[in-house]
């Protein structure tokens, strides 16, 4: 098996019906056969015109997706539509897709004072590693739940739910290396993170040969990549089954050496260069496996580590001071969701499914799964000016409902919006100038007029057969 990334370009006419129906099936058409997507990211869209790149795993297992059956392709784009939406509860998904140059969120849990914001306003907000992972330091409230990406576009888009727990086992992979020196680091942030605050970790495997992770700049501008011997990785899964209920991997990701100069010299400037490999390996473990999983880099070698990096960007400043960058994963996963699969199971009091979730919180250009599900589904969609990416779509040329898309400039204003949402009010209520209601004169057809048709004018059979 081989994850990696292609790029394609394709029409969408929002006057012929549903744009992620359309979206769908122009993917389904580029995708070969045996291959399956895990992750979706549109780059650029003009005047119905979407350029696309989309992560794929070659020779991928077929796997059963219930009412849907056993499909290699099925996963990332199964949709099933919300019948209703759940008002007992305020309910937020926080999205800073991983790999497109955020300029909150970016880096190494920068984005974490905003899921806190964020989460002091909501019910329950649910988010992904690349808000609050920060290397060696995380930090989130307790209504806060940590899951996986490809996850929670599966949220969304209504095909799996998301139960609570109290805690879980999680399996931890580390690759070989030829330094030991990196493998005993890996393993002491293990057993740190089980003196400390109780992780349940049933194992360590070392995964020997080790994966090969490559990192790459897109021609969009994302950092992508990819991924071979994953399937050593998926052996190891599937000998374990059951034995585990999230999984952290520990991996080489291989850069050249001047990127790890460059990205601490660049002030922030430069795109994580990698973010976005991690994101299309753990996508493929939680889609394949239904199960939480995260990543941390592991150092090439002692040079890399003994780099000095002096004084860098406050943003970067995590992983500077980082050796493993473990703690961050194994404390994420400990309490993440369980992710729940089948119509009955998801119906399950405690399961948050998509009719449970308020609106979705994202940086203005963004556009993929996650955005397209909650036009589908109605969902409130807050869109983040001041958080910068190097995508390039105009949110706003969607065909949303009245009252469901919002433009904001900062996450201040986002958490005013979403304040306003979860008290019943619009939002535009609160600001001036206060423009007047709408008025539009209804013409009445003539037949609404005149009345129904005399009963010798009626078409079909008479009423006595």
């Amino acid at each position: 098996m081989y994850l990696h990334e292609i790029e394609a370009e394709f029409l969408v006419d929002a006057r012929r019906g549903s744009i992620l129906e359309q979206f769908a099936g122009a993917i389904y058409r580029h995708i070969p056969d045996g291959e399956m997507p895990v992750r979706v990211v549109i780059t650029e869209s003009t005047g119905g015109r979407y350029k696309c790149e989309v992560a794929l795993l070659r020779n991928a297992p077929l796997k059963n997706h219930g009412d849907l059956g056993p499909s290699a392709q099925a996963s990332a784009l199964s949709f099933r539509k919300r019948r209703i939406e759940n008002n007992q509860t305020f309910n937020a998904v926080l999205l800073v897709p991983t790999g497109i140059g955020a300029e909150i969120g970016g880096h190494a849990g920068d984005a974490t004072p905003v899921a806190t914001l964020m989460a002091s306003i909501c019910d329950t907000l649910i988010t992904h590693p690349n808000v609050l992972n920060g290397s060696d330091l995380i930090d989130f409230s307790s209504n806060t739940l940590y899951v996986e990406g490809s996850s929670i576009s599966r949220l969304l888009m209504g095909s799996i739910g998301l139960l609570p727990v109290r805690a879980n086992r999680v399996l931890v992979v580390i690759d070989s290396h030829p330094d030991e020196f990196f493998v005993d680091a890996a393993i002491n942030a293990v057993n740190a993170a089980r003196s400390s605050y109780g992780l349940i970790c049933p194992m360590i495997l070392r995964l020997d040969p080790p994966l090969e992770m490559r990192s790459r700049y897109m021609d969009s501008g994302r950092v992508a990549g990819e991924v071979e011997g994953i399937d050593r990785l998926i052996a190891v899964l599937d000998d374990h089954r059951g034995s585990y209920d999230a999984v952290a991997v520990s991996s080489v990701i291989s850069v050249p050496l001047s990127y790890h100069i460059d990205y601490f010299e660049s002030s922030g400037n430069m795109l994580n260069p990698w973010g976005g490999v991690e994101a299309m390996l753990t996508h493929t473990v939680s889609t394949l496996y239904d199960v939480p999983s995260a990543h941390a880099p592991m150092l090439e070698n002692q040079e890399i580590a003994n780099m000095e990096t002096g004084i860098v960007d406050p943003r970067m400043a995590a992983e500077a001071i980082s050796l493993t960058f473990m703690q961050s994963v194994l404390k994420g996963l400990q309490k993440s969701p369980k992710i729940v699969t089948g119509i009955e199971d998801m119906g399950h009091h405690g399961v948050l499914t998509a009719s449970d979730v308020s609106c979705l919180v994202i940086p203005d250009g963004c556009l993929g799964l996650p955005t397209l599900a909650a036009l589908e589904q109605g969902i409130a969609v807050i869109a983040v000016r001041e958080n910068r990416t190097v995508m390039k779509n105009d949110l706003s040329c969607l065909p949303w409902s009245p009252g469901q898309f919002h433009i904001v400039e900062n996450y201040w204003e986002a958490a005013g919006v979403m304040a306003a949402l979860k008290a019943g009010i619009d939002p535009k209520a609160v600001r001036r100038p206060l423009l007047q209601a709408e008025v539009r004169t209804s013409t009445a057809p003539v037949s609404a007029i005149r009345g129904p048709a005399p009963e010798s004018a009626a078409i079909g059979p008479s009423a006595d057969g």
